[in-house]
């Protein structure tokens, strides 16, 4: 009996000691975790992205404004296009919001008594697009609307020998669609040029037709015409954009400077 109780004094003095040298590594372990921060953490924390990131702006509309679609087209155009309009001033079309959508038309026959008479019109519609987060930029909302339009022509009611080609130098993209179309029992020819230019789309529609035996007219000078007349709506965009408020260009871009100026030429 008294031999072992030394030994059992032994025994639990060695299994005391890995207890204490594991404890005194947990207590080790954790004064170095709070000291220096845990692998995991600073792994996360390396893996967390600094800031999320920004959706990308749309690119900002060029034009803000439309021009006046009945001044968009020179006098000397319309007096050559269409020579005996109702009215040289145009018909204005109607628009809730003159700045996004705005058009005017002439219309006018030419009554050579025995020898027929020459039927033209012209028609210009403008619609500008601004830039949207959602929907994307003024251009890009633009491009869409242009092949809008030209399907729109390719599919004109009754129309025949339908034509679609690019067209270069008006704008920035155009494309024009030619038809005849049979109507009141006569042969029109039609030209349609579909621009755009920065935000904005101009449909511009030019026809023509001979009546009471007067010859029909040539396909080809519709489509001069038409073609002519959009490059200057092109021209009215830009001009409408970069006015400048001073007393000079605010008399040149008024009527009665204009009128003023014609009977001086």
């Amino acid at each position: 009996m008294h031999r072992s109780a030394p030994r059992l004094t032994r025994i639990l003095a060695c299994a005391a000691v890995p207890v204490m040298l594991v404890v005194a590594g947990c207590s080790s372990d954790s004064d170095s975790k709070e000291k220096s921060g845990s692998p995991s953490a600073s792994a996360s924390s390396a893996q967390k992205p600094s800031a999320q990131k920004t959706e990308a702006t749309v690119e900002p509309a060029k034009f803000a404004k439309l021009p006046d679609p009945c001044d968009a087209i020179t006098a000397k155009t319309i007096t050559s296009l269409v020579p005996k309009a109702k009215s040289k001033a145009g018909t204005p079309a109607r628009s809730s919001d003159t700045s996004a959508r705005a058009g005017c038309s002439w219309n006018g026959l030419d009554d050579n008594g025995v020898n027929g008479s020459q039927y033209r019109w012209l028609d210009v519609g403008f619609t500008r697009f601004e830039s949207d987060q959602a929907l994307g930029s003024g251009a890009k909302r633009a491009q869409e609307d242009l092949a809008s339009q030209v399907a729109k022509a390719k599919a004109a009611e009754g129309a025949k020998k339908v034509v679609e080609a690019p067209v270069s130098a008006i704008g920035d993209q155009a494309t024009v669609v030619t038809y005849d179309l049979t109507k009141t029992k006569e042969d029109f020819k039609y030209a349609t040029v579909v621009a755009r230019t920065g935000n904005v789309v101009i449909t511009l529609t030019y026809n023509g037709a001979g009546y009471a035996g007067a010859k029909t007219p040539s396909g080809d000078d519709i489509l001069k015409g038409a073609e002519k007349a959009a490059k200057e709506t092109v021209t009215a965009v830009a001009d409408a954009n970069e006015m400048k408020s001073s007393p000079s260009t605010s008399m040149s871009k008024s009527p009665t400077a204009k009128k003023s100026a014609s009977h001086t030429s």
